[in-house]
């Protein structure tokens, strides 16, 4: 579920910055980009650590 969120938030972001690159209005300031941003790297780091405790629990078991 958090990774479709990361996604979602990031996709966001991207299509701002690409907004922004050739020309067109932005649809975000800067701060918002910031929440954005963060909001993303912040559900990547959770996907990140329940792997890493999925990865843990499977170790265990099979030992």
């Amino acid at each position: 579920m958090f990774i479709v969120i990361t996604l979602g938030l990031f996709s966001v972001f991207l299509a701002n910055v690409v907004l922004g690159a050739f020309g067109g209005t932005q649809f975000m300031g800067d701060v918002g980009e910031m929440l954005v941003l963060f909001g993303a790297s912040l559900a990547f780091v959770v996907v990140i650590l329940q792997r890493e405790a999925a990865a843990k629990n499977n170790n265990q078991t099979d030992t």
